[in-house]
């Protein structure tokens, strides 16, 4: 037996890839700004709590994006543009799917209203899934440790008994820190290393 009853992925470069620099390109070609601008207009910290803690809705989403960038665009287009980044890690997915009913399955995930929309019917996995966190709902981000603590209060496991999949270094740490198995997501051929040291590998 692995010990392991849980585990909880990130969403973004994980299951799904993300290229942060080709959306701030192609939101800059319509804005008339370069990457760069936009990269620094949406880092305002005001601008990631509303999109990520869910106090602003799609609409808001739109209006406060485009009001940073001075972005003209309708809510098709935008919604268009917003997602435009997003590509599937096809690879990860029969890995994950050998997970289902043998261990407890949750996405802990910091992203927006818009962004779960769009990936929530393009990943299917995920309606197998016991608990989906998304940062929006619960007005949780993390690292914060409340939002690791509720993972594991859905899951009902203790923190040593669940692994935890991220891309982001601090994000792993702050869920060590609470006892949980850390490991940083790399690429799928590391993933898979590390389920079958935890005995969770099937098929070879």
């Amino acid at each position: 037996m692995s010990g392991i009853e849980a585990v909880i992925f990130d969403l973004g470069n994980v299951l799904a890839f993300h290229d942060n620099a080709y959306l701030y390109r192609r939101l800059g070609e319509r804005a008339g700004l370069n990457g760069e601008a936009v990269a620094e207009a949406l880092a305002d910290p005001r601008l990631f709590d509303g999109t990520n803690r869910g106090t602003l809705d799609a609409a808001g989403i739109h209006r406060e994006v485009s009001r940073a960038i001075g972005l003209d665009a309708g809510r098709d287009e935008f919604t268009a543009l917003w997602n435009c980044h997003f590509t599937l890690n096809e690879s990860i997915l029969p890995l994950v799917e050998g997970l289902i009913g043998r261990v407890k399955l949750l996405l802990l995930s910091n992203t927006n209203v818009i962004h779960t929309a769009y990936l929530r019917p393009r990943l299917p996995v995920l309606d197998r899934f016991d608990h989906l966190l998304f940062s929006h709902d619960l007005g949780l981000v993390k690292p914060e440790p409340a939002f690791y603590r509720a993972a594991l209060e859905r899951a009902g496991v203790a923190p040593e008994t669940a692994a935890f999949f991220d891309d982001v270094p601090a994000y792993v740490e702050a869920a060590s820190a609470l006892g949980i198995r850390g490991h940083i997501f790399r690429d799928t051929n590391e993933f898979a290393g590390q389920l079958r040291e935890m005995g969770l590998l099937t098929g070879g």
